[in-house]
């Protein structure tokens, strides 16, 4: 059977997994995850890993696109507003989850300190995807929305960051190197500061040549140019394509005139793309994994969820943000993918003495989570009162004085 045979297979399951959602009231990126998983090892074991990894390139282009389009939440007029408010309640939620995630496992499971500090760790960054498929198909508007897009950007920075010092200290006390203080904080803050200037640069260089399209063909076909070009120059500069991608979309949101037709534009093109990306997420998944994680496993999905909840409950509190941000933002923030497992590959190429139960937990929890999270996150918007908030608001502006 043809690849390009099993990839219609993937997008036609995928399609109906969303479907069949639709009519349990689950969100489209639940049903996707769930139909990939019967294609996937546990059940009709459709593509063979060598075919899931050359696809790998699926879910770059994927996560490049999502990430382009939550800069667009970065105007800079909204951040002079909420700027610091945003900040302080991704810190309290970063933080919530790396001290309850290192409290359960070092001190109620008994694991070791590397193992306890660098899973904690990983727990930090909430992964978007999903979130902004639930947002866009809601077609949410609000507070909480507003509120759920930037700090699952900077949570992802953040995390980055956190992970980075983590592994510099578990190599300390491990003895397997010596680094200096310089370099443990350098580390980390050589890729966040080179992805953002990375992201910056051309994201003014795209703004500069968006002027001169003629058509949408033009401006479609130069927007994944750089978004494309973004993500190869991360890579091969070993910077995070995540964050070069959202600092992309942030400047040209703010320095492109009209630039919301650039994002309408990326954002008609992408759903395909996110169907396959989902769907073969899913069928990356093994439940097999499941005999091999036990009360570990467990303790780590309900010890994420609680320090994220009750980090960003604190930092809502703390900024007075509306009664339903601080209600539902945590509820919102849990979902959980791409970037812990792209984590959970540097702890096995850096630190193989963990890496065998850091895997397990964390694809486990990415099961979990990927599942439960955009359920979770839709729930949460709709008791919020902000499904078809764009809507709403369209007629609220058309009613006469």
């Amino acid at each position: 059977m043809g690849l390009l045979f099993k990839l219609s297979i993937v997008i036609l399951v995928g399609l109906v997994g969303g479907k069949l959602a639709n009519l349990v009231k689950l969100p489209n990126v639940s049903g996707y995850i769930v139909a990939g998983l019967l294609i996937g090892p546990s059940f009709i074991d459709l593509l063979s890993k060598g075919e899931m990894q050359g696809l790998g390139i699926i879910s770059e282009i994927a996560l490049a696109a999502i990430a382009f389009s939550i800069g667009s939440e970065f105007l800079l007029s909204d951040i002079k507003k909420t700027g610091k408010e945003i900040m302080l309640i991704t810190v309290a939620e970063v933080i919530g989850a790396l001290v309850v995630v290192f409290f359960v496992m070092f001190v109620i499971m008994g694991q070791p300190f590397e193992f306890s500090l660098i899973i904690a760790s990983m727990s930090a960054a909430t992964a978007p995807a999903g979130i902004l498929m639930v947002v866009r198909e809601l077609r949410a508007q609000g507070p909480l929305v507003r509120t759920i897009l930037p700090v699952v950007a900077i949570d992802d920075a953040l995390g980055i960051m956190v992970f980075g010092i983590s592994m510099s200290i578990v190599r300390l006390t491990s003895g397997a190197e010596t680094f200096s203080l310089f370099q443990i904080i350098w580390a980390p803050l050589y890729e966040i500061i080179g992805s953002l200037l990375l992201g910056g640069l051309l994201g003014a260089i795209l703004s500069f040549f968006s002027h001169r399209m003629r058509n949408r063909d033009e401006m479609l076909s130069l927007a994944w140019g750089f978004i494309l070009l973004g993500t190869g120059a991360a890579n091969f500069l070993k910077f995070s394509p995540l964050l070069t991608c959202m600092m992309m979309g942030g400047v040209m949101m703010n320095v492109l005139q009209n630039a919301n037709r650039v994002f309408n534009l990326i954002g008609d093109f992408t759903p395909p793309i996110n169907l396959l990306f989902f769907t073969l997420a899913g069928a990356g998944l093994d439940l097999s994994i499941l005999s091999k994680v036990g009360i570990l496993g467990i303790s780590y999905i309900f010890a994420r969820a609680a320090g994220k909840i009750i980090g960003a409950t604190f930092g809502a509190k703390q900024v007075k943000a509306p009664k339903k941000v601080t209600k539902y933002l945590g509820m919102s923030l849990l979902t959980q993918g791409g970037i812990s497992i792209g984590l959970s590959m540097i702890v096995a190429r850096e630190l193989p003495a963990f890496s065998e139960a850091i895997i397990t937990v964390i694809l486990f929890s990415v099961l979990v989570y990927e599942i439960v999270g955009p359920i979770l996150a839709k729930i949460a918007i709709q008791r919020a009162g902000e499904e078809n908030g764009a809507l709403k608001s369209q007629k609220e502006k058309q009613i006469p004085a």
